[in-house]
């Protein structure tokens, strides 16, 4: 009987321990999912506070993200862009309005490309003066680009060029802005 008792008794203890971790088990909770956001839209998308700056900036724990504007604020000196603004949603055709020192322009006009995502050109066209453009000046600008939707990806870019009739590296200077395409399927 003494034996059966030392066998009973730590089986016993044990099957009550497994039952134990089992309820401990059950009753805590699965940590939560581990959120990984490495910039400004996936921050912006979970949620976190916005900053009211320009460009606006984004919290996540002790990280600051901060929204891509393109190098409008670089440029902003000689070229300022009124249409299409950094990261707004684009449709064709697309008006572009601005102002830009009368350098930016030869025989009043300077070259403007769209592209997609990956960098492909999808429209070109040709922004002009609206105004005297032999001035150090501001002068303001329009041009039309008519274009197809991209079928990959929403987001691309507007690049304005300075017109550079000599070639010249040196010359050469443009302004991008970031766009989103409307209705991408």
């Amino acid at each position: 009987m003494r034996k059966l008792t030392y066998i009973i008794v730590p089986v016993i203890i044990l099957v009550g321990f497994g039952v134990w971790l089992n309820i401990i088990k059950i009753e805590t909770p699965s940590p939560l999912p581990v959120v990984v956001i490495s910039n400004f839209d996936e921050c912006e998308k979970a949620d976190n506070p916005i900053m009211e700056s320009y460009p606006r900036r984004c919290r996540f724990g002790d990280v600051t993200f901060t929204e891509n504007i393109g190098d409008e604020l670089d440029k902003m000196n000689l070229i300022r862009v009124n249409n299409p603004r950094p990261n707004q949603v684009i449709s064709s055709p697309l008006i572009i309005e601005g102002e830009a020192r009368g350098f930016w322009f030869f025989e009043a006009s300077f070259p403007v490309v769209l592209t997609d995502w990956d960098g492909l050109i999808i429209a070109q066209g040709i922004a002009t003066a609206n105004g005297d453009w032999m001035t150090e000046n501001f002068v303001p600008f329009t041009a039309k680009l008519e274009f197809k939707n991209p079928t990959y990806k929403n987001n691309g870019a507007l690049i304005l060029r300075k017109d550079n009739p000599s070639g010249l590296p040196e010359h050469d200077d443009a302004l991008e802005i970031p766009i989103i395409f409307k209705n991408i399927n």
